[in-house]
């Protein structure tokens, strides 16, 4: 069977494709569905209202199972922000570096730096059926950018027991302790029950 990825994010694409294997299942992102998908609003107020919206909507435009995520930067001293606004923290179509200096700015002289990566993935079925499991990666905030790999805050995020952040270890050390990663291992153990007997 296809299941959809409803991600036009290479990066996050990839990092799903290289943690989630089921057998019988492969994995399509949208940029190969062959025609123009429907643009997602993502205001909801909660993660997870986000990867259903994204889920639902997708699914339903292509007939397709669906697996969508939404995932963010929570961060103790800002009340939980980014949160939902993790993406456009900075404001639309800033982008990553532009996200990450605010981010600094507003942590600037600010001694409590704990923060957590959450990710929501939602499954839906074509009959509507939906199914969420959760990620979550403990850390704190560094106080200067470091490493050339990963996306997002990466080069911030520096994960409990690390001395290093998310953009400077390896992909595959990321890929195993990663929100995202947890968040694959718990759906990877509850969905593939009900995968196995799609066509």
């Amino acid at each position: 069977m296809k299941l959809l990825i409803a991600t036009g994010n290479a990066h996050k694409l990839g990092e799903i494709r290289a943690m989630l294997v089921w057998p019988g299942v492969t994995l399509v992102g949208m940029k190969v569905y062959g025609r123009p998908l429907p643009e997602v609003d993502e205001d909801a107020e909660t993660f997870e209202g986000n990867a259903l919206k994204k889920a639902r909507t997708l699914c339903a435009a292509t007939g397709l199972w669906t697996l969508a995520d939404d995932s963010g930067l929570e961060v103790a001293a800002l009340g939980g922000a980014p949160g939902v606004r993790s993406a456009r923290y900075a404001g639309e179509g800033k982008g990553d570096a532009a996200n990450n200096a605010r981010l600094l700015r507003e942590l600037d002289g600010v001694e409590d730096r704990r923060a957590r990566f959450r990710c929501v993935l939602a499954l839906a079925a074509p009959d509507g059926r939906t199914w969420t499991v959760e990620g979550r990666c403990e850390g704190r905030i560094a106080h200067e950018a470091s490493g050339t790999g990963g996306f997002g805050y990466d080069p911030l995020f520096h994960p409990d027991g690390g001395t290093q952040s998310f953009a400077a270890i390896p992909a595959e050390e990321k890929n195993r302790i990663s929100h995202r990663a947890r968040a694959l291992a718990a759906a990877a153990q509850a969905w593939q029950p009900i995968l196995a007997g799609v066509d």
